[in-house]
């Protein structure tokens, strides 16, 4: 099997930029962030390769992949993988439940 192609959408990217502000602003460097995308990267590089990795969840075609404190949820469609959400799993849940019910 070649490996998928991968995409985010745009509210996954404002979700990891989000996450990224976030960390540079506390910490005063980029540093955490720049650690932060290497494991992303990481582990959508495991994906390419193992698009069943993750986890079901109740969302219509939706699986997520654990980071320690982040997830990352995605959808296969055909050859692709669409990254749909990034999210710190130290958050507000009722937020989430409100991203995932409008993608």
């Amino acid at each position: 099997m070649a490996q998928l192609k991968i995409s985010w959408t745009q509210t996954a990217v404002k979700q990891r930029n989000y996450t990224f502000g976030y960390w540079n602003n506390r910490n005063k460097s980029k540093k955490y962030s720049r650690k932060l995308n290497q494991k992303i990267k990481a582990q959508i590089e495991l994906l390419k390769n193992n698009p069943e990795l993750g986890k079901k969840t109740d969302f219509k075609e939706t699986r997520t992949i654990s980071m320690g404190h982040y997830s990352i949820f995605y959808k296969k469609v055909n050859f692709q993988i669409i990254i749909t959400g990034f999210w710190d799993n130290r958050r507000d849940p009722k937020k989430l439940f409100a991203f995932l019910k409008r993608g």
